[in-house]
């Protein structure tokens, strides 16, 4: 007789173990499955986000310098910063505690970074207000699969009352993100095909 169907959600309630296998899975699927996009749909994400839900006027946004074949969000940062909103990038701490964010402006020097990352060589320490956030992988609840470090977690956990917004290629969508209790939700998605209101 055939063991019945376990939803992940009940699994990865009581099982960190397996949660970090279903984890680790998923990203190795994540990484293949966006090998295949192109960075340049950041400029339809871009539009998206200025047409439906752009920053206040004034708000602080933190952005990220894309690696890899992550999707491209710098049309975006080059026009919130042509809009007047101050931009920032994250600084990697040590494992374990939530990033750091550097004032930056386009035309400024970065310098490398932890795993590969691009941060502001140096710069005024700022709190965003919005927050384009990087992923592997996303679903409609909002669960968002990033890279293993738990830093936008923690981040997201240590700034209560500012705006997150995922960041991703449409194709990164998947039907169930293997999520435990401390990952981040994210309220909506920006993608190349438009704005995704997670938990409508």
């Amino acid at each position: 007789m055939a063991a019945p169907h376990i939803p992940m959600t009940h699994v990865t309630d009581w099982c960190p173990v397996l949660l970090a296998e279903r984890k680790a899975a998923a990203r190795a699927a994540a990484h293949a499955r966006r090998a295949g996009c192109d960075p340049r749909l950041g400029e339809r994400l871009a539009a998206h986000v200025l047409a439906e839900c752009p920053p206040p006027p004034g708000a602080v946004v933190a952005g990220f310098w894309p690696m890899g074949s992550e999707i491209d969000i710098r049309p975006l940062l080059r026009a919130l910063e042509a809009r007047g909103h101050p931009l920032a990038l994250p600084v990697t701490p040590r494992r374990g505690q939530p990033l750091a964010f550097r004032r930056w402006r386009f035309g400024e020097a970065l310098a490398p970074g932890p795993l590969g990352t691009r941060q502001p060589a140096a710069g005024q320490a700022v709190r965003p207000d919005w927050l384009l956030v990087p992923l592997l992988a996303f679903d409609r609840a909002g669960r968002r699969l990033g890279y293993g470090g738990g830093y936008y977690d923690r981040t997201l956990a240590a700034l209560p009352g500012a705006t997150a917004l995922g960041c991703a290629y449409a194709a990164q969508e998947v039907p169930e993100v293997p999520a435990g209790p401390e990952d981040a939700v994210l309220p909506r998605i920006a993608t190349e095909a438009g704005i995704i209101r997670c938990g409508a």
